[in-house]
């Protein structure tokens, strides 16, 4: 079963998002060395259950993104679109991390789908 393993908020001038986060919440937030502008975000003690996330660039969505665990990527994009998903974003590498899918469930709710690889460019 997929566990959620991530979550992702946007903004439009996400500096003031991580200030913000860091200040209200003791997030520890760092600027991804990645191709793209995001924040990785740590939300508590290792030992402790719960999940971390990240702060992109981009407009802010009406919900938060749950990303989840996928062993197969394009089975699970599969499996969604046969449900009733509609894929919004398909399959394409995150550099270093793994591959990333995203679907919107028949109600409108939205999915990130994450395969891990270290090889992905």
């Amino acid at each position: 079963m997929p566990r959620v393993i991530h979550f992702d908020l946007m903004s439009e001038q996400p500096e003031k998002l991580v200030e913000f986060c860091a200040a209200v919440f003791g997030w520890k937030i760092f600027k991804w060395d990645g191709p793209m502008e995001y924040w990785l975000v740590g939300t508590g003690d290792k030992t402790q259950a719960g999940i971390d996330g990240g702060i992109g660039r981009g407009k802010p969505v009406d919900q938060v993104v749950l990303t989840l665990d996928a062993a197969n990527l394009d089975a699970m994009l599969a499996k969604a679109v046969a449900a009733g998903a509609k894929v919004v974003q398909p399959r394409g590498p995150i550099p270093g991390v793994g591959w990333f899918g995203a679907v919107r469930s028949p109600d409108g709710n939205l999915f990130g789908l994450m395969q891990d690889d270290p090889a992905a460019k």
